[in-house]
């Protein structure tokens, strides 16, 4: 490929962009109700449909921000002071949910796993689903500081079962793990541009369900303004009707290369995409096996979209990728932050598979 950088980007985001992606960063800027953002920005908004396996009746929401504005916005937009919520943590990212939560004014009630990279306890949110008024079931798909796969379809059911929302961080997880939206009757999922949709950062971006924006509607204490559903909605139903609208200048650049991606990777088909994360996370595990080194998730829990590992006798692993052109990260949850590195595969690397071939070669040679 031409114009290959010299070093490649494996973090668990921001990852690698595609040339087509890239190159869009370079047209001229165009106003936000330009014929050409409108229709870019309508074509994502259904896009992302398509992507998340929602439903017809979902709701997307493209907002000029971070995954944790897009965290802020499902917390703010489904709970009010005085409500109850319970966030199955599996990480640095449960732990932020609940914090975001406890300043919202709701109570919380956090369900662990017994040790880091376990799953936490079904079975302990039956319990708490049965004995007490929850309004909502947060939880992290894949918690970028353990790399552990919460299991997204359970939690929806037993959400479900108890009359209460299911609202599940995707960050680290939309467009590269399963995630049947519709299917499963999950109520909210939000992700970030620079993860597995292979965007640079600076977009928040989210699907809602019918019974989420049901619930925003019969809020007494609102959501701040920048952040309400309701203040977006007629935005972003008019660029899906192909019609300008203004709220907040949206990041122009970004959302044509928002609709890029999304065409990517429904070009490629979303279960093969699936297909893809799968099997560049079983080859990157067995190459670290193989190194003789262990994963921080348990025997499968492990999410497809970042490997975490504990350095074993390889404290040096990281710089030493490094030095070959291949960056990684270091450890993020604080309790084993020094015993741990990040690998990153997803977006554009697992669908080039260039950068996929270049991290195993060089891993079987250290």
């Amino acid at each position: 490929m031409q114009n290959k950088p010299i070093s490649t980007l494996m973090i668990p985001g921001p990852v690698e962009i595609s040339p087509e992606v890239a190159k869009s960063f370079a047209e001229p800027i165009a106003s936000h109700v330009s014929p050409k953002i409108i229709e870019a920005h309508g074509s994502a908004l259904e896009g992302m449909r398509k992507v998340w396996l929602a439903g017809a009746d979902s709701q997307p929401f493209v907002i000029a921000g971070s995954g944790t504005i897009a965290m802020e916005m499902a917390a703010t937009n489904t709970l009010e002071p005085g409500d109850t919520a319970v966030v199955m943590n599996s990480g640095y990212f449960g732990d932020r949910m609940a914090k975001m939560l406890v300043r919202r004014g709701v109570l919380v009630h956090s369900v662990f796993a017994d040790e880091i990279g376990g799953h936490p306890s079904l079975e302990k949110l039956a319990d708490i689903l049965k004995n007490h008024n929850i309004r909502a079931v947060f939880g992290t798909h894949v918690d970028t500081s353990t790399g552990v796969r919460l299991d997204a379809q359970k939690v929806a059911k037993l959400a479900k079962d108890a009359g209460a929302l299911s609202i599940f961080d995707g960050v680290c997880a939309t467009a590269g793990e399963v995630f049947r939206m519709e299917d499963w009757e999950a109520d909210v999922y939000f992700t970030a541009s620079q993860k597995a949709l292979a965007l640079p950062p600076g977009l928040a971006l989210m699907v809602v369900s019918k019974s989420a924006l049901k619930r925003r509607r019969g809020m007494e204490v609102l959501p701040p303004l920048s952040l309400d559903w309701l203040e977006w909605l007629p935005i972003m139903e008019a660029y899906e009707g192909r019609k300008g609208s203004y709220f907040s200048t949206p990041p122009t650049h970004l959302i044509s290369a928002l609709n890029i991606s999304l065409s990517q990777v429904l070009e490629r088909g979303i279960e093969q995409v699936f297909e893809d994360h799968q099997s560049a996370a079983d080859l990157v595990r067995a190459a670290l096996a193989d190194m003789g080194l262990t994963l921080v998730p348990k025997p499968g829990l492990a999410a497809n979209t970042l490997s975490a590992v504990y350095y074993g006798d390889r404290p040096q692993i990281v710089q030493q990728l490094k030095s070959k052109g291949v960056i990684i990260a270091g450890g993020l949850h604080p309790e084993i932050k020094d015993q741990y590195f990040r690998i990153g595969h997803m977006g554009y690397s697992v669908r080039d598979g260039e950068d996929m071939d270049r991290l195993l070669s060089i891993l079987s040679g250290i």
